[in-house]
């Protein structure tokens, strides 16, 4: 990989890590779940995505689907 790495490079992939795990623990608990607790379950969701993405654009093109 010839493309730099962020300077916080270990504390943004564990955030990643961390985040990829908690949505999928939210997406299996989601099936349980309805009205309310259901849609503040999916909102969450949404906003752990929503922080994965902002740090897939500071790493390297497909830099966490090599790592997988």
């Amino acid at each position: 990989m010839g493309e730099e790495l962020p300077e916080n490079f270990p504390e943004f992939s564990i955030m990643y890590k961390t985040l990829t795990n908690q949505i999928k623990k939210l997406e299996k608990n989601k099936e349980n779940l309805q009205g309310k607790e259901r849609e503040e379950t999916e909102l969450k969701i949404k906003n752990y995505k929503l922080e994965i993405t902002k740090i897939k654009e500071k790493f390297p093109d497909n830099f966490f689907e090599e790592l997988n």
